[in-house]
């Protein structure tokens, strides 16, 4: 699109100008996707480069500039705003270098942004349409996630809400709702937990010590008993079950009965009364019989309370299932220490961890966890941070490397200085990450969300059309209420409730603790479809940490080269400038003050030193200066063949000369080629983008196992190189850096930072790899695979289990206690076979693994 425009533009000799807007809300590279395709649908708009990290977009329009209020609107269609980049200190710094925007959880409802919710009283996927109806409603939310796996809801506001408004709003509907407080201790929730679980088992015991007889005297004639219980002693042992156990159904049901809505508690409520009542009312037709053996027939108390019970065991089953699917989550909360060792006037004391501030200094005993992130002041030693970055090897540190709270101190005494300390930790901003991707739904999920919305009423009017139909054809009364008690219990709308959620908090769940950080669903959904990863090469498939490894001199000697060509890169920041520098110091070089520096981005540097002008840089740098290169040709090709970067060392004046070229090596990360075999494998190609020269790219592709290389690119031309792979059908995820790499990362369909777990890492992309590992990348889009996998299998589950069974009850062909022991098994196999993704991930991966081994 933009190509085209342009070059009609140039046709057409019309004027083009480029402005700059401040977009507002922006998270990651799929946010800056969407603002990008909805500038450029303005008719005027020839192309947007958008930025998530620093909130920018540039906009080239052709001809007049549209109005503000036109930009405005197609940015506010997308979601988000734009802003004043004037209006506060604040929002003038790039977001990616600010505190991450993440809601404080212990200050609900302050300000416009996320705010996350406890939901109580759910049971199935209409609960969850009905909690988002009503949150939805409240004025100034913009979007609402509801989260039946785990009981929570992410609302999204578009002005200030008072949580207290939010949770009213949940109230009346029927639900409960609380802050989700992030602080809240551990040892609370667990014991909070083991109460509310020791009470339904024992409930549990209860109902099954009621129900057993009521069920097995089904089973009189086989043993030569004639009969059934007196009705009197079998409602005796029915009636406990349906108050105590049945009261839950019936307090969940009725507030959504009163505004005409329905959910699973409502089947339930309905299958298992009408059960009740029929047989109640035989009782009392009865009359003095009711105390007699098999003094009467038409008695279905079995049947009430069976499936009153087999659906409480289910949802026993169903918590401990859903429970352990956000078991990642929990296991990264509690690497939080509960207290710190901080000096205090020289002296350590044991403070709570809420009670350290950014800058004091931290002691760490050996096999102790970091409780913050930190500097390294003194004191050497080594870190286990498996359990936060993935990295499987303990790191080596020393003074002056950063540390990462949470990890394990090996066995040295260290004392750091925090510099991140709670929300603003790495910890906390992957928990955060993690719990946001949970709480987020693919597009296939919203489309489960608005059957489910219909389903129970649909099922309510399938079960009385299905007794109408048994009394037409002259069935007794008793036959056509079983059969639509048999159609109530048997639906199931919490299958398809937790058939999404279960998925995506065991994949992500997954995936965080092996250092990929999946920011969202979309995110999730697009890795699984992509067929090209392009990787950039400098800092991803290699170290980033190039160094000289040859300098052929052609005119002056190599220790005055090298000293001029070293003081000229004091004034770069670019980590080929560093190595040039740390070549001459190493060598004893004194280094002059470069005066009247210029850097030219993606081409070199000028600068005058001891009197002389100079410019170091690639081919294009040394043609636009004039400078002859004839004399290294030879020296180039040969640096290129090696995959080394070629940087020339000139000097202009009345006559350019070439004094010198400078080659430099970067070595290959470990896991480079067996990622890219790894993707291979996986039906996926690599692309090297790259703004080397051709050879040095070719070289570096070779010794990976990359057939496809697009070299010579600069840095602001990646973003179109990628879009026009995209334009030839290719899915492309970009793997970069998270900065210099943050428009490529925006284009493509799935951006991947590779960091440390910075900031700026964390929010360049909707995926997010915890280190510099390539390997990283073809795991992300095998868990991204083998999640989506999961979700199609347990919606079909879902799906075909009610479309099977419903016909099966409305038919006759069973009975209300295996309706109700299939529906209760309905959830808990969903649950499980999500659960079956760590399985399954270990054995694939192993295998994935023997693919790429040497």
């Amino acid at each position: 699109m933009s190509s085209t425009q342009a070059a009609q533009a140039r046709h057409t000799g019309e004027a083009t100008s480029t402005i700059r807007l401040h977009v507002q809300g922006m998270h990651c590279g799929g946010c800056a996707g969407r603002v990008g395709r909805a500038l450029e649908s303005i008719s005027s708009v020839i192309s947007a480069r958008v930025e998530s990290g620093t909130g920018v977009a540039e906009v080239d329009v052709s001809g007049s500039v549209p109005p503000r209020a036109e930009f405005e609107s197609a940015v506010a269609g997308a979601g988000y705003s734009l802003v004043d980049p004037g209006r506060s200190t604040a929002e003038a710094v790039p977001e990616a270098l600010r505190e991450p925007r993440v809601e404080r959880e212990s200050e609900p409802g302050g300000a416009a942004g996320t705010l996350d919710l406890s939901i109580g009283g759910m049971t199935c996927a209409s609960c969850v349409a009905t909690v988002e109806k009503a949150l939805g409603g409240v004025s100034g939310v913009k979007s609402a996630s509801v989260n039946l796996a785990d009981r929570s809801a992410r609302v999204e506001l578009a002005r200030p809400v008072s949580a207290e408004a939010l949770a009213e709003a949940v109230k009346k509907a029927g639900y409960e709702a609380k802050p989700r407080d992030g602080s809240e201790d551990e040892a609370s929730r667990l014991a909070e937990e083991w109460r509310i679980s020791r009470r339904e088992w024992m409930l549990f015991v209860m109902a099954a010590a009621l129900t057993v007889p009521l069920v097995a005297q089904m089973l009189f004639p086989l043993v030569g008993v004639d009969g059934h219980f007196p009705p009197a002693l079998q409602f005796a042992l029915a009636a406990p079950v349906q108050a105590f156990v049945g009261w839950r159904f019936y307090k969940a049901a009725w507030p959504a009965m009163k505004r005409l809505r329905g959910n699973m508690d409502t089947l339930v409520a309905l299958g298992t009364t009408a059960a009740f009542g029929l047989s109640v009312y035989n009782t009392v037709l009865a009359g003095s019989a009711m105390f007699v053996w098999d003094g009467a027939s038409g008695m279905y108390y079995e049947a009430s309370a069976a499936i009153l019970t087999l659906v409480l065991l289910g949802r026993i089953m169903e918590h401990r299932a859903t429970q352990r699917a956000g078991a990642a989550v929990r296991a990264l909360a509690k690497l939080r220490p509960d207290t710190a060792r901080v000096e205090r006037d020289g002296h350590p004391v044991e403070v709570a961890l809420s009670q350290v501030r950014e800058g004091d200094i931290v002691v760490v005993r050996p096999g102790e966890r970091l409780p913050v992130d930190g500097t390294v002041i003194s004191g050497e030693s080594q870190a286990d941070e498996s359990l936060v970055t993935g990295e499987s090897l303990p790191v080596d540190k020393a003074p002056g490397d950063a540390v990462v709270g949470g990890a394990i101190n090996g066995d040295g005494l260290l004392r750091l200085q925090a510099t991140a300390v709670g929300e603003k930790s790495t910890l906390s901003r992957i928990i955060e990450l993690v719990r946001a991707a949970q709480a987020s739904k693919p597009p296939v999920q919203r489309l489960v969300d608005r059957i489910s919305g219909v389903f129970v009423p649909a099922v309510v009017l399938f079960a009385l059309a299905t007794s109408l139909a048994w009394l037409a054809v002259g069935a007794p009364v008793e036959i056509a209420i079983l059969n639509a008690v048999a159609v109530l219990v048997i639906a199931c709308p919490c299958a398809l409730g937790l058939a999404t959620p279960t998925a995506i908090m065991v994949g992500t769940g997954m995936a965080a603790r092996r250092g990929v950080l999946i920011k969202d669903a979309v995110a999730l959904e697009r890795s699984r479809d992509v067929t090209t990863v392009v990787f950039d090469k400098t800092g991803t498939l290699t170290e980033g940490k190039p160094e000289v490894r040859n300098l052929t001199v052609f005119d002056e000697d190599e220790a005055t080269v090298l000293r001029l060509a070293a003081s000229v890169q004091q004034g770069s920041g670019h980590p080929l400038a560093a190595a040039v520098v740390a070549r001459a110091e190493a060598a004893g070089a004194v280094l002059a003050t470069p005066l009247d520096f210029r850097n030219v981005s993606g081409h070199g540097v000028l600068a005058t030193v001891e009197g002389r002008r100079m410019v170091l840089g690639n081919r294009r740098m040394m043609e636009a200066q004039g400078v002859p290169l004839d004399a290294g040709e030879e020296t180039s090709r040969r640096y290129a063949d090696e995959g080394w970067s070629v940087v020339w060392v000139a000097e202009i004046g009345d006559e350019p000369k070439l004094l010198a070229a400078i080659g430099l090596g970067d070595a290959l990360k470990p896991g480079a080629k067996a990622a890219v075999e790894r993707l291979r494998a996986m039906g996926v190609t690599s692309v090297l983008l790259t703004g080397d020269n051709e050879r040095a790219a070719q070289a570096v592709a070779r010794q990976v196992g990359i057939d496809r290389v697009i070299a010579e690119v600069l840095p602001e031309d990646k973003e179109a190189e990628v879009r026009r792979l995209r334009k030839e059908g290719a899915v492309v995820a970009m793997v970069g850096d998270g900065i210099n790499d943050a428009p490529a990362l925006a284009a493509a369909d799935v951006g991947m930072a590779m960091g440390g777990g910075t900031d700026v890492a964390m929010k360049s992309a909707g995926v997010a790899l915890m280190r510099g590992d390539p390997g990283l990348v073809p795991e992300a889009i095998y868990l991204s695979r083998r999640t989506y996998s999961k979700i199609m299998q347990n919606l079909f589950w879902a799906f075909i289990y009610n479309t099977a069974a419903l016909p099966l009850a409305a038919l006759g062909l069973l009975s209300p206690m295996v309706a109700g022991a299939a529906m209760a098994l309905s959830s808990v196999s969903v649950a499980t076979n999500s659960l079956l993704l760590q399985w399954r991930s270990k054995r694939e991966t192993k295998l994935a693994k023997e693919v790429s081994a040497p």
